[in-house]
């Protein structure tokens, strides 16, 4: 089950009926007065709304009351099995250390994307506790929209997050964080400011091109996905162990390596590569390998348990899970039908360690977000 973090700024949007151009240092008794409303939390309960019955199959992690525990509570699921963990609690009145208390904690919880609804500053604030470390979606309720990380409405957001529990093809980017200076907007000047970018899931269809007639041609997916590889390991100075297969099995091919299909392969920058090799083979390197290349059985979705047992508990976790790198075409995906890729490793603590989101690279510059699950 996927793990989904929110976080509600509750002030977000409460400047802008009462025409101060923003929400940053804004009098919130001056602003009521004036006609502002906060958003946060109604443009949240949309989000909510819109999923519907996807409620209660993800659980929820958030912080306290108006900052996203009050929404889940009162959406309740639609079955009542909702799971609800609050982690932390909020300041009365709130500010952005709160947003960037709660992102930093959801993100050393575990969450497998972070949810937050707000405006330019709120995607400031979660970019400066999570970085791209951490898959993001923003859900439009402030004033100013200039960053790309926002979702074009709480329902567009809901339809993300329900393609991503359903195993439907959701594009994972980069998208610019902006904010604008609102002292400066306020005397007419517009002087916006790039402040970095989060990885933000989107609707990931089939790219124009890797398209022919409404459908992806799978073999040239296949081209672009090893060109991405062979970009990424441009100056690599560590091992990379390639698992079996046809799509790694390109991979190893650019690489000049004579692949082994059904095998697992070494490829070493400064040496000779290592042929259809074995457990103890693999473990013995050590940190001497510093990547692992794998893709998933088709219609079946096994990732790791099946075929490539080479590749031992022992390998798996002396590798960062950034240097686990899954290749696979959107055809092959869609062979899945929705279900998640499986792991069996033998070791069921890690195989939950690897449950959550992935990421797939699917082409040239062109990565989806997609669910593992454990075989159990």
């Amino acid at each position: 089950m996927l793990n989904f973090g929110l976080v509600v700024n509750p002030v977000a949007g409460l400047g802008g009926a009462a025409g101060f151009k923003g929400s940053d240092a804004v009098d919130a008794s001056e602003a009521l007065a004036r006609g502002g409303q906060p958003r946060g939390e109604k443009r949240c309960m949309r989000l909510l709304d819109a999923l519907g019955a996807t409620l209660d199959d993800v659980s929820w992690t958030t912080w306290g009351g108006p900052m996203g525990e009050r929404c889940l509570r009162e959406s309740g699921g639609k079955s009542g099995a909702m799971h609800v963990s609050v982690i932390g609690t909020p300041t009365d009145p709130t500010s952005a250390k709160d947003t960037v208390a709660a992102a930093k904690a959801l993100h050393d919880g575990g969450v497998d994307l972070l949810i937050f609804v707000g405006g330019d500053g709120t995607a400031r604030d979660v970019h400066d506790a999570v970085g791209d470390r951490l898959p993001a979606l923003g859900v439009p309720a402030g004033v100013k929209m200039h960053s790309g990380v926002f979702a074009t409405t709480p329902e567009t957001a809901a339809e993300v997050l329900r393609r991503l529990v359903t195993g439907g093809l959701v594009r994972v980017s980069h998208a610019d964080v902006r904010d604008v200076d609102e002292q400066a907007l306020r005397r007419g000047r517009v002087d916006a400011r790039f402040y970095g970018e989060l990885t933000v899931p989107e609707v990931g269809g089939f790219l124009q091109h890797t398209k022919e007639g409404g459908r992806e041609n799978e073999a040239l997916a296949v081209q672009e996905i090893v060109a991405e590889i062979v970009e990424r390991l441009e100056g690599c100075t560590r091992a990379v162990a390639l698992g079996p297969g046809g799509t790694v099995a390109a991979v190893k091919s650019a690489l000049s390596i004579p692949a082994t299909l059904l095998g697992v392969d070494v490829w070493r920058p400064e040496a000779d590569p290592l042929l259809d090799v074995d457990a103890p083979t693999l473990e013995s390197l050590g940190d001497e390998l510093g990547t692992l290349i794998l893709s998933f059985t088709r219609r079946q979705g096994f990732l790791l348990g099946r075929g490539n047992q080479q590749i031992s508990p022992v390998v798996l976790r002396g590798l960062a899970r950034k240097n686990i790198w899954v290749i696979g075409t959107r055809s092959k995906l869609l062979t899945l039908h929705g279900r998640p890729l499986l792991v069996d490793t033998d070791d069921p603590t890690l195989d939950r360690e690897f449950s959550g989101l992935t990421e797939i690279i699917a082409g040239y510059d062109d990565r989806l977000a997609y669910r593992v699950g454990t075989s159990a």
